[in-house]
């Protein structure tokens, strides 16, 4: 009886062993830690990695899940951090600490620019800000560090409207933190979206090429999304915060920006502002160009941790612009003042599928005015002006699950935007002396967009799988139509359904080499001006723009491919697309007659059948050694209306850009030598008034220096040869369409404290 006994108990023994066995295995089968930069305490993002069978990448926040393997080596690499191996008796270490700390091979050059790829399961591109770009009063100048992003620009010092892959307006998708956006309140967009965004608290941009990022809404051409700082929590409390300052020669441009924070276990407070003025400047022929600027913002931030699980986090800014000179316009800014707020609440959870999930809300308030009161004109025949506002609203809620490797982000969404806006003309001469007309620009429009959207990455094998899908209700109608308007278009009032679909699978080729491939079709309603603008000069010559509400939505039928190398000193990316667009929105010249005597004629917003879009870009990053690195990209986009057989409008020409960078003394010294050449654009749209522009060669030097831990300088020359050149997206200045001259040679000093 006791051996049976001591029987039975040796099998409760092994089987208690046997559960308690599983039960550690099952515990280690998805450990996980987070890779942080060493200096910064960022996560490092797009990671990659190979662990016996199992392959991919660092997640959004640093973090990498494995199924532990006894007497496996855990493989790491990445561009900026170089390769490295980790073995079993390191990694057991790693799972207890949770985190592991890498110091960059490749160094993010403050405060030099860096655009880095992302290695992860999207085919995109980041830009890094620095303490150089946060003094700039305008984000869209940030973008066109990466030539895949052009600008329009109607004045030498505002307003840089971004033009990706010769897809603009709202084509593009413009965001911060996914959701917050703006609308220009100017007809003439003096006001974008980009220069309402305060770049204090911007930790970096993502530049998502094509219709594939369908979590943050319809962008038909890309998604530009501005990603704020995480909090910076911390178990004292204490107050950080930093001063930069810079002036730059050419147009004798100051500028200054600032934040102070506090911190402790729970929360992390602070307030933020910048303020920017500037003159005209002097083109490389020596001739004036008017520039005048002023640019402050004011702002506060809050991040509470509620809970272990609960952030909740607000951000208020108020964004004002003052006699702004636009000589390319009939009228320039006088006063342009905006209030942005946001809220999000983020829970997460452990032990279950769902990890997160994420809501948040959002408002955007511009007041604009622009006039003609600063323009030399002689005889001055009238005066002008323009008060004008827009409103916008929204809110999102998303979910995330990891089901193993799978990602699954599933939410909401809801923006409204709206706009009203009268052109008062008062006439001092001829017939008319002594009347004023009113014109009702914007007509008290307004669209509403509600969406729903799902996106899904799943590693497999040696692929990577990513879907996403979106359908969007867009609802529009004006409410207070101007007559003139009704005559035209009887409709006024209308409902859409936008679908959006893209399917991209990644191969890792090797453990340097990947090929990727996304497909999309995604369709967008027509915008504001596209659907309600009376009677506008908006355009790239000086018709008058009437809208149509009737407009059918147009889609991009894209394909893009992707090729990608990476070694511990190398990396490559080349991405081709092509993008076929049907009914393509454009503007035709019509019979109607002109509100203006000055007009040309009357062009309304019309669907084409087909368009067509293609081109590559290309980045390559090379660590020479003895400090040095060096960086090409280059960038082109082939557009052409096969409706009538021309060049479409407003596509940016060949871009190259090449840097050699360095970084000595332990990173206390950093220079960057940069060349940028521009080829001639012959393609142009003459239907548009379009005129050719020649190529340039660009010169730009700096350096940088870590006087203290607290302290830093840098200097540098701008268009070192002093060349006098204009983009081709300029807008060019009067009735005789001078070209609006770039500045020359400028130099510039900044000076920045942390603390």
């Amino acid at each position: 009886m006791k051996i049976k006994t001591d029987y039975l108990k040796n099998i409760g023994l092994i089987m208690l062993l046997s559960f308690l066995t599983l039960s550690i295995n099952h515990a280690q089968s998805t450990r996980s830690f987070q890779i942080l930069d060493q200096n910064s305490k960022e996560p490092i993002i797009g990671l990659m990695f190979y662990y016996g069978e199992q392959k991919g990448v660092s997640d959004d926040n640093g973090y990498i899940n494995l199924s532990f393997i006894t007497g496996e080596t855990l493989h790491l690499s990445h561009i900026n951090y170089g390769k490295w191996a980790i073995a079993e008796v390191e990694l057991l270490e790693l799972f207890e600490k949770g985190k592991l700390f890498r110091k960059e091979n490749i160094f993010n050059l403050q405060p030099i620019s860096v655009i880095s790829l992302k290695v992860s399961e999207d085919k995109d591109q980041k830009i890094h800000i620095s303490d150089q770009e946060r003094l700039h009063h305008d984000a869209g100048a940030i973008l066109n560090l990466n030539p895949a992003v052009s600008s329009i620009r109607k004045s030498g010092a505002f307003a840089f409207d971004p033009v990706m892959r010769g897809f603009k307006y709202d084509q593009l998708n413009i965001v911060i933190d996914g959701l917050q956006s703006a609308t220009a309140a100017c007809p003439n967009r003096m006001d974008p979206p980009t220069s309402q965004i305060a770049l204090n608290r911007i930790k970096q941009i993502e530049i998502l090429k094509g219709p594939h990022a369908l979590r943050y809404g319809i962008g038909l051409g890309g998604t530009i999304n501005f990603i704020q700082e995480d909090p910076k929590f911390s178990v004292e409390r204490g107050v950080y915060g930093r001063y930069s300052s810079m002036y730059e020669s050419n147009g004798q441009i100051f500028r200054n920006e600032g934040r102070v924070g506090f911190t402790g276990e729970n929360h992390d407070i602070g307030i933020m502002g910048s303020y920017s003025t500037g003159s005209d400047y002097v083109d490389g022929n020596g001739n004036v160009v008017p520039a005048n600027f002023k640019r402050g913002t004011l702002g506060m931030y809050g991040d509470f941790r509620i809970s272990n699980s609960d952030l909740l986090q607000v951000t208020i800014n108020r964004n004002f612009a003052r006699d702004v000179d636009f000589p390319t316009l009939a009228m320039d800014l006088r006063s342009d003042d905006t209030w942005m707020g946001s809220v999000r609440h983020t829970k997460n959870f452990s032990g279950r599928s769902l990890q997160s999930w994420t809501t948040s809300g959002f408002f955007t308030i511009v007041d604009h005015l622009m006039d003609n009161g600063m323009k030399e004109l002689n005889p001055r025949m009238m005066n002008a002006s323009t008060p004008a506002n827009t409103r916008n609203m929204g809110a999102r809620t998303e979910g995330f699950w990891q089901y193993g490797m799978g990602k699954l982000y599933v939410g909401l969404d809801f923006r409204s935007e709206a706009a009203e806006g009268t052109r008062k003309r008062e006439f001092l001469m001829g017939p008319n002396a002594g009347r004023t007309f009113y014109d009702n620009a914007w007509q008290d429009s307004r669209i509403n967009k509600t969406g729903a959207f799902a996106s899904y990455h799943l590693p497999l094998g040696a692929f990577m799988l990513s879907l996403a899908g979106r359908m969007e209700i867009n609802h529009a109608l004006a409410q207070d139509t101007a007559e003139e308007f009704q005559n035209v278009n009887g409709v006024t009032e209308v409902t859409q359904l936008n679908p959006g679909l893209s399917v991209g699978l990644k191969r890792n080729l090797g453990e340097s080499f990947s090929l990727g491939f996304w497909l999309a079709r995604v369709s967008r309603s027509g915008s504001i001006s596209e659907r309600y603008i009376n009677y506008f000069p908006i355009g790239v010559d000086p018709y008058e723009m009437l809208g149509n509400p009737d407009l059918n939505p147009e889609t991009n039928n894209q394909v893009d491919l992707v090729f990608g190398y990476n070694s511990s000193r190398i990396s490559l990316e080349l991405n081709l697309f092509a993008a076929y667009l049907t009914d393509y929105i454009t503007a035709e010249i019509t019979e109607l007659p002109q509100r203006l005597p000055t007009s040309p004629g009357v062009r309304q917003f019309v669907n084409i059948d087909q368009a067509v879009k293609t081109g590559f870009e290309t980045s390559f990053n090379h660590l020479i050694g003895y400090g040095f690195r060096q960086q090409l990209m280059f960038a082109y986009t082939y557009g052409q209306n096969l409706f009538i057989q021309e060049a479409l409008p407003e596509i940016a020409p060949f871009d190259l850009r090449y840097a050699i960078i360095g970084s000595h003394f332990n990173n206390k010294l950093n220079t960057a030598l940069r060349l940028r050449h521009v080829m001639a654009q012959n393609r142009i749209s003459e239907d548009f008034g379009e005129t050719a522009t020649p190529k340039f060669t660009l010169i730009d030097i700096d350096a940088s220096y870590d006087i203290t831990g607290f302290m830093g300088a840098k200097i540098g020359v701008q268009n070192l040869f002093d060349q006098a050149y204009y983009e081709h997206l300029n807008r060019p200045i009067g009735v005789n369409r001078v070209p609006m001259n770039a500045p020359g040679r400028n130099f510039f000093f900044m000076l920045s404290f942390k603390f």
